[in-house]
């Protein structure tokens, strides 16, 4: 990867992964040193000092922080070292996630409800809160939001989910009205059916289910935490610098169509989408890409 982000300092939360699987986080990370960046790793677990030496592996550079991205204070603890560290914040990708609880509006838990809008939503705005100053104060900034493509269009068994998804997409836009005269771009990525290492360890994530989610999408093949990354470095870099306030979708155009016009690919040599695709996203799917240990 050229040097997009090359003599930049970025900040990644939800950046470690179970053992040396990739997902978003980590992948986005891994990536953004690639491109040059001095990247600085945020995580509730010990895991994200795993990605620090994946990095270094590589020859990147990088510092590692366990952090609550839920209390403010720790976060600007560590938003703090980092300025003081290095000097500047270009680059944040609030990347932390969890699935929160099943449910409909009508039997969902209202304390995990409560617990999924604190890592989803609220956590997003408290380490903005503490990067944005440092951004304005240097050369302007780019923040990264994840979102999902349930965000975009629901189908997900859990309200919880699902709705906080959907309020990043008007986070990230009423953000980047707020910010952008500052000089700080702000846009989210909305993956879909990724396969990252929360996917692998559920009951279940065989070849078959695999196969089936790959069929999920216009492509009819399987998104990985690298596919996510190579987004975020380019909304992250100078190279998207005309581009705020919007969503990217990086689902190979699951997100394109919808279900109640009954497309068929089976014309163009693939097999034959499920009905599924575009609408709603069945409930033995949900949670697949996230778990509890606030990384995505």
């Amino acid at each position: 990867m050229s040097a997009l982000c090359a003599g930049m300092v970025a900040i990644v939360t939800g950046a470690g992964a179970a053992g040396d699987g990739i997902g978003n986080g980590r992948a986005a990370a891994i990536r953004l040193a690639e491109a040059g960046a001095r990247v600085a790793l945020v995580d509730v677990g010990e895991s994200v000092f795993r990605t620090r030496e994946m990095i270094l592996e590589r020859g990147g550079t990088a510092t590692a922080y366990r952090c609550d991205v839920t209390d403010e204070t720790a976060v600007a603890t560590a938003v703090a070292d980092v300025v003081g560290r290095w000097g500047r914040i270009d680059i944040l990708f609030n990347n932390v996630g969890i699935a929160g609880p099943p449910g409909t509006v009508v039997d969902v838990d209202l304390d995990a409800w409560t617990r999924c809008l604190e890592v989803n939503l609220t956590s997003m705005l408290l380490v903005s809160r503490h990067v944005v100053p440092a951004m304005v104060a240097g050369d302007g900034g780019s923040i990264i939001n994840m979102s999902s493509l349930a965000g975009i269009r629901g189908g997900h068994a859990g309200i919880s989910y699902a709705t906080t998804k959907g309020a990043v997409l008007s986070l990230t836009q009423a953000m980047a009205a707020h910010h952008g005269r500052q000089g700080v771009r702000v846009n989210a990525v909305a993956p879909g059916l990724v396969y990252t290492p929360m996917v692998s360890t559920k009951a279940g994530a065989d070849d078959a289910f695999r196969a089936t989610r790959s069929s999920l999408n216009l492509l009819g093949t399987e998104g990985t935490g690298w596919d996510v990354a190579e987004a975020v470095v380019w909304l992250a870099s100078p190279a998207s610098r005309w581009v705020t306030g919007t969503v990217l979708p990086i689902d190979a155009g699951a997100s394109s169509y919808s279900s109640a016009i009954a497309v068929s690919i089976t014309d163009s040599g693939a097999s034959e989408a499920p009905a599924s695709v575009g609408g709603r996203i069945s409930a033995a799917d949900n949670g697949f890409r996230k778990g509890d240990s606030n990384h995505d």
